[in-house]
């Protein structure tokens, strides 16, 4: 299947149904006055959030969505029927843009979160509403509240709680593939992966975490060079980055200044992100050129304050340590996150 991250749409709410002009019209019953009943409202145009999607590759083929009308209200104080709520499922992770002014409506991170993206319009008064001392016999009716029409972006940020950073063919899917289930495309050639994948790893007794495979970052990336800012907003839901570096290259390739590259067009993107706990993965150690590299950069690494994790995806060694290592960084990013919650509530 196809991955799409971003698609524009045409939302449209049901019109709501008119008022009806009717007088009681039965035997004995002389004047029998006004008895128009109201239209239905129109049904509602609304997202939600769905845990079994995973791009938004439908709204490619389908562009347009609109709401039930509401139905026409009848004679004998008979109200019409309300339209049907229209229900668009989205990922979860999907942000709902403004197209024409860009605001940010909604943030779907939540399984089962809903947005009105359009809402219906209010049925219009039959005329035994407009009946009053002075007017017995009123011959009008409300029409029915007109739809209400918009286009709108959708965006899909992927919800992982790992993310693989790295230059172009540094062995990001390589390594997605080794720990979890996923199988992203490799291919001993740059930009081999154009979308970004997503496996789920296990660790000790039931416990799993989502790790995402973010296509190549290139020099540029946040003014959208190479595969640009695409996939850059995936990597804003991640909570651990682990850096993947290529340890067999050599001069004037060096893996410090792939290191920096990568951290400066983070941090362009969203400053926040250069303070997203990141682990330093050295790959590609069953080469010898990256033996003879390792020491090196090992004391690179260390000076800048990062532990480093030597390792090989094609292999698996050094696999088992890596995983460990942020299973618990995850671990106490998750019991700080617990115990922030717990002191706001006793406030």
């Amino acid at each position: 299947m196809r991955f799409i991250d971003e698609a524009r749409i045409k939302v449209t709410g049901g019109a709501g149904g008119r008022g009806c002009v009717s007088f009681r019209r039965e035997r004995f019953v002389p004047r029998g006055g006004p008895d128009g009943g109201d239209g239905g409202r129109g049904g509602d145009v609304i997202l939600i959030a769905d845990e079994g999607l995973g791009s938004l590759l439908d709204f490619r083929y389908v562009r347009s969505y609109r709401a039930q009308s509401g139905t026409h209200g009848k004679g004998k104080n008979q109200h019409g029927k309300a339209g049907s709520d229209l229900i668009i499922p989205v990922p979860v992770g999907t942000l709902v843009i403004e197209d024409g002014s860009s605001e940010l409506l909604k943030d779907l991170y939540r399984p089962g979160e809903r947005l009105v993206v359009a809402p219906g319009g209010l049925g219009g008064k039959g005329n035994a509403h407009f009946r009053s001392s002075t007017h017995q016999a009123p011959r009008f009716a409300q029409e029915g509240q007109q739809v209400c029409e918009r286009f709108i972006r959708l965006e899909l940020k992927l919800l992982a709680d790992v993310g693989v950073i790295g230059l172009p063919n540094s062995g990001k899917s390589t390594l997605v593939s080794r720990v979890s289930a996923a199988r992203p495309k490799i291919a001993d050639y740059p930009f081999t992966t154009l979308v970004p994948s997503l496996g789920v790893v296990s660790y000790g007794e039931f416990k799993t975490f989502v790790i995402a495979d973010i296509p190549g970052l290139i020099e540029g990336a946040h003014r959208g060079s190479g595969l640009g800012t695409t996939f850059l907003r995936h990597i804003e839901r991640t909570r651990v980055l682990i850096h993947l570096l290529d340890g067999s290259k050599v001069a004037p390739h060096n893996p410090v200044r792939d290191f920096e590259i990568v951290n400066d067009e983070l941090k362009s993107h969203n400053p926040a992100l250069a303070e997203r706990p990141q682990v330093v993965a050295i790959n590609k150690m069953d080469l010898p050129e990256s033996k003879e590299n390792y020491s090196y950069l090992k004391e690179q690494f260390t000076e800048l304050g990062k532990e480093v994790f030597p390792l090989s995806a094609a292999t698996g060694k050094g696999m088992t340590e890596l995983i460990a290592h942020v299973a618990q960084l995850l671990s106490g990013i998750k019991q700080k996150n617990s115990n922030s919650a717990m002191n706001y509530e006793k406030r």
